[in-house]
């Protein structure tokens, strides 16, 4: 446990957490990492790869992660870009049959009192099949 961070990260596997991205920079600290965190309300814990249905889904309820905002830093997402995801946005994706792929290796442990393993595992994001944003840069 870092000193900027509230708990021993580790992903859904039980293994360290691995970063999810870092061009953007992601998760509730900016370090690239789906880190649990006491004082981040919106659980920025699962990481994902954004889809064109999903972004244009956030976007519908409030949450425009497509626009760049140069004053916050934040290019603005794309289609295959990875990002750390509120728990309870991704779980009324799931619910609308518009939740992204879901990278294990880098979604903290602590999304499972949310979203049961074998959930995460039917949305898991199979790198061997798939490209990601950070392999095409």
């Amino acid at each position: 446990m870092s000193a900027d961070t509230d708990h021993d990260d580790r992903n859904v596997h039980g293994d360290p957490l691995e970063p999810c991205c870092t061009d953007p920079a992601t998760g509730a600290l900016r370090d690239g990492f789906c880190r649990k965190l006491d004082r981040d309300p919106g659980r920025h814990e699962l990481c994902a790869v954004v889809t064109d249905e999903f972004l244009t889904f956030s976007q519908k309820r409030g949450n425009d992660l497509v626009t760049p905002r140069e004053h916050l830093d934040f290019p603005g997402l794309s289609d295959g870009d990875r990002w750390c995801l509120c728990v309870p946005r991704w779980v009324e994706a799931r619910e609308a049959d518009v939740a992204p792929p879901v990278v294990l290796e880098a979604t903290n442990e602590a999304v499972l009192d949310e979203i049961d393993r074998e959930t995460l595992d039917a949305y898991a994001y199979d790198d061997d099949t798939n490209s990601s944003a950070d392999d095409e840069e």
